[in-house]
């Protein structure tokens, strides 16, 4: 995950902190929206997966309107909850998936992107 945080603070201009958290919504998001067994895969795949998302998950996050909407909007207001911007999430959210085709491979992880109405015109 180390590498990850940095490639995102690095080109996205985010912090560290911000980005793991970032990170483990997205992939919190993948978990709870994506096929149960597609997911675990690519979350094996992905080193420090499971405690981006714990660490997400501890720091609560979104507010209001995020618990309200679900799907792809509902990340959204979360990470713009965090106070990042439009070109901020689609740098995070392109890094997220990049390095996750990476490790997994592109077809478990396109088969998980595509799984999930909207979010393609994201990644």
């Amino acid at each position: 995950m180390d590498e990850l945080v940095a490639r995102i603070t690095s080109t996205v201009g985010i912090d560290p902190a911000t980005a793991t958290k970032a990170v483990g919504l997205i992939l919190a998001f993948l978990q709870k929206e994506g096929p149960a067994d597609k997911v675990a895969a690519l979350m094996a795949a992905i080193p420090g997966a499971q405690e981006a998302i714990a660490t997400a998950d501890a720091q609560g996050g979104g507010g209001f309107l995020s618990n309200m909407m679900g799907g792809v909007m509902g990340l959204g207001s979360q990470l713009m909850g965090m106070g990042l911007g439009m070109s901020e999430i689609s740098g995070v959210s392109k890094q997220t998936i990049a390095y996750a085709r990476e490790k997994a491979g592109a077809g478990p992880v396109d088969a998980v992107v595509d799984s999930i109405p909207g979010l393609s015109q994201f990644v």
